[in-house]
């Protein structure tokens, strides 16, 4: 599929899943409308920080050991499955995302960074920890 430049940005800036590029230093340089209403952090604040900006300090260690290993070896670990995930919001609050990863490369197979694509689950993984902590419902 062809699809020009400008319909591709925009394509990319209107999902509604948010969208993180970065490069393989794990610099953020894409951060889609719907990346900012999730993590409340607006392009000028996002692009160029590191992505430790949405990553848990607890789940940073385990992140970037993935995230090298990956950019190490061309391969990452779900291959496109989506994976549970936690978050941190710009106010602070914890997120449940899911999340499917891929890695970008340019013309000549060169690996230029990983893309994320991320969709908030908080409300349902909640709502499931609940109904799991009640326990089983009789009849």
């Amino acid at each position: 599929m062809t699809i020009s430049t400008n319909t591709a940005a925009q394509i990319l800036e209107q999902l509604a899943d948010a969208l993180i590029f970065a490069d393989t230093d794990g610099r953020i340089t894409g951060w889609n409308h719907a990346a900012a209403e999730l993590f409340g952090y607006g392009p000028d604040e996002a692009l160029g920080q590191s992505l430790d900006l949405i990553i848990p300090e607890r789940l940073q260690a385990a992140h970037w050991k993935g995230f090298q290993a990956a950019i190490d070896t061309g391969k990452t670990r779900l291959s496109g499955k989506p994976t549970l995930t936690k978050a941190i919001h710009k106010d602070g609050r914890k997120l449940f995302v899911e999340m499917t990863f891929a890695l970008i490369s340019d013309a000549n197979g060169n690996v230029i960074g990983s893309v994320a694509v991320a969709r908030d689950v908080t409300d349902k993984v909640e709502r499931e920890r609940a109904q799991s902590a009640a326990g089983p419902v009789s009849r």
